[in-house]
């Protein structure tokens, strides 16, 4: 059987969740016998691959470059994971939400006591109006919620699904594995 290719993408979070992927310390050792990372921020990978069996994306989708990468990372993808609460259900990034994306941005830069005033907008993607979930977008195959998820947790997951014991999730179903 060859290896399970995994990716992992970072959207509009705070990295917590890979930080806590991070956090299964030795155990990585043991996926790592059993899978390729093939695009991650842990790698120095610049084009999401094809032909990815499993996905785990934190964060919100914000801007038009977040939904624009989801579903390129959707089409090439098997089994796409959200995982922690802001690619749950938009959590923290979308605390926003009640205010809109233009709203919170004056209140933050304009309306508060700062030196000088302004937007910042050079280099910078432009904000949807709300910070959205990824089911909001594209079909979620598993949801691991928390903020962050435990790394427990998460190395459960990735374990379930090297083994095949994943509950209804098959790593074969997308490209034949």
């Amino acid at each position: 059987m060859s290896k399970l290719r995994l990716a992992t993408l970072w959207l509009d979070g705070c990295s917590g969740c890979h930080m806590s992927l991070l956090d299964t310390d030795e155990r990585l050792l043991e996926l790592a016998a059993q899978m390729d990372i093939v695009y991650s921020p842990l790698v120095d990978t610049k084009q999401f691959p094809e032909r990815v069996d499993v996905v785990c994306i934190e964060g919100a989708v914000s801007t038009e470059e977040d939904e624009a990468r989801l579903r390129l990372v959707r089409q090439r993808s098997g089994l796409l994971i959200a995982m922690g609460d802001c690619a749950v259900t938009g959590n923290v990034p979308a605390m926003r939400n009640p205010l809109g994306a233009e709203a919170m941005l004056r209140a933050v830069y304009r309306e508060s006591p700062v030196l000088a005033p302004q937007i910042p907008i050079e280099d910078l993607p432009r904000l949807h109006g709300h910070a959205l979930p990824l089911h909001r977008f594209v079909p979620v195959d598993l949801f691991i919620p928390g903020c962050p998820p435990a790394a427990d947790t998460l190395f459960a997951a990735l374990a379930a699904l090297i083994a095949g014991t994943a509950d209804g999730l098959r790593l074969d179903t997308r490209f034949g594995a």
